[in-house]
């Protein structure tokens, strides 16, 4: 963890291959018998596509207290605009 932090802009507009809008799910439960609920790639990316990423973030990273500070400082939005200006982050383009 080196104090940076990522911004991620125009998360909605992330493309998949193959059929992984409607084959991939979001498992989530509540605790309950029968709590057991799921989201399909194409529903969560209509409703909450800035989760997908950091769900994927969070996959590749250590489930450790390391992890927790190195997530908090991913910061995602649907637009190209976002309220980091002042810190003036340079472009990573790959």
């Amino acid at each position: 963890d080196t104090g940076d932090f990522v911004i991620v802009v125009n998360c909605d507009k992330i493309v998949v291959t193959g059929n992984k809008m409607n084959d991939k799910f979001y498992y989530r439960h509540s605790g309950y018998p029968g709590g057991l609920r799921s989201v399909s790639l194409r529903d969560q990316m209509a409703q909450h596509p800035d989760r997908v990423i950091r769900e994927a973030v969070w996959g590749m990273l250590p489930h450790n207290r390391l992890g927790r500070q190195q997530i908090r400082k991913l910061k995602i939005y649907r637009r190209a605009d976002h309220p980091h200006k002042a810190q003036q982050p340079k472009p990573l383009e790959f």
